[in-house]
């Protein structure tokens, strides 16, 4: 089905709310596969700080079979083959990749706006696919108990757009979701997050880094020439933290990371401190007659572990899988959206519950001394790190590209 406009309303086969992770591979792959497809993004670019900027071996994976790694991987970016933390003051080798049987075996540590721009850019070769900037989805249209198109907020006016299938890849705080009526269980979390940056010098190594210490615990992303920090706190603590003031933060800093004694003045007030709001929930379920919602709309991931786009770029993989064709031949049923929770929903509970846990467990250990025996074992098991590498890696279950390719340029309505 064309996009073609029809009055005031725009009609194409596919609307995405949302240009993230999840909703551009989707509208790059459904594009890929023949189908009339459009984004919505709310935001002018894609350029925000302080997102998910680790990009695991399963999404990398994901590009490889697509024929785009080499390109890729000439964007601007850091490797990670290992994860190490300081427990204490003693250095704990957690994660190795470098065992997982993938072309690629680190994590690219790479600005997320790059990354979204790489895939509208490949997307964009198609002419079925079309991005639109600065428009927030603001409403549901609903027709016979069957969600029939959105309307959308644009600096033109409003914009109204019917679609065969709308897919609410809008975030954790999705409009999609909640106008869909979409029923939503809070699954709880210990933490919130400070991010912010600090100057890297060569002596400090390449690896992400984390410590922990009785009462803090802070990790330290490679950026280049940068280190992008994230602070972690109890939920809800961000008040009492800007109540001890600027200072006794730096010096909490300090502590947990004294070679950067001489850097922490950078943080000069503390509009360089940005708060994240850890959430995690999943919806009951993803999907309504002619809606289906994927990455944090239907799953909003912790922190932990940086698996949040990889998790949201999986679905997108395994919702094209269920939805490319029936689509573009005009035979989309309810059972295809049920297809893409039933293969998603267990993987996604299996890493909620374990970053849960981790995040449990670190907690508690950030306001005791840490089991170092434990952690000895631990970092010294190379099974055990294999392990943790796969699952941080891979997740626990793959997506693969079982969708078809047209020829760019080649693209037929539906």
């Amino acid at each position: 089905m064309p996009a073609i406009s029809n009055h005031d309303a725009l009609i194409t086969g596919c609307c995405i709310a949302g240009g993230g992770p999840a909703g551009m591979m989707l509208g790059f792959l459904l594009a890929r596969a023949g189908v009339e497809v459009v984004v919505l993004e709310k935001h002018p670019d894609f350029l925000r700080d302080f997102r998910g900027d680790t990009i695991h071996p399963s999404t990398l994976e994901v590009i490889r079979e697509l024929g785009l790694l080499d390109e890729f991987l000439k964007l601007p970016h850091e490797e990670a083959r290992r994860l190490s933390g300081i427990i204490g003051d003693e250095l704990v080798r957690l994660v190795d990749f470098t065992h997982l049987r993938t072309r690629c075996r680190f994590i690219a540590m790479m600005p997320q706006w790059d990354f979204l721009n790489f895939l509208a850019g490949h997307a964009e070769r198609y002419p079925n696919f079309h991005l639109r900037m600065q428009a927030e989805v603001t409403d549901l249209l609903e027709e016979g108990g069957r969600i029939a198109g959105v309307r959308a907020s644009t600096p033109a006016g409003l914009l109204t757009i019917r679609s065969t299938l709308i897919v609410g890849a809008d975030g954790r705080h999705s409009v999609v979701r909640k106008r869909a009526g979409l029923v939503v269980d809070d699954l709880g979390a210990s933490i919130d997050v400070l991010w912010m940056r600090l100057s890297r010098r060569p002596s400090d190594g390449v690896e992400p880094l984390g410590r922990i210490v009785a009462g803090n615990m802070m990790v330290m992303i490679n950026r280049g020439d940068y280190w992008q920090c994230a602070f972690l706190i109890a939920k809800s603590g961000a008040d009492k933290v800007r109540a001890r003031g600027l200072e006794s933060f730096r010096a909490a800093i300090v502590e947990l990371m004294p070679n950067l004694y001489d850097r922490v003045g950078e943080i000069g007030s503390w509009d360089d401190v940005k708060l994240l709001t850890v959430k995690v929930d999943r919806l009951r379920r993803w999907y309504r007659p002619g809606l289906l919602c994927i990455g944090d709309a239907a799953h909003a991931m912790s922190p932990v572990g940086g698996i949040g786009v990889n998790y949201a770029v999986a679905d997108a993989v395994a919702a094209a899988n269920a939805v490319a064709l029936p689509l573009r031949d005009g035979r989309l049923t309810e059972k295809n959206l049920r297809a893409v929770q039933n293969r998603r929903k267990p993987p996604t509970t299996l890493a909620q519950t374990l970053q849960n846990a981790q995040t449990a467990n670190l907690a508690r250990i950030s306001r005791t001394e840490p089991p170092l025996w434990m952690l000895r074992l631990l970092s010294r098991s190379e099974p055990m790190k294999r392990m943790l590498g796969r699952v941080m890696g891979l997740g626990f279950r793959r997506e693969h590209i079982r969708t078809p390719e047209l020829q760019a340029g080649s693209a037929t309505s539906g």
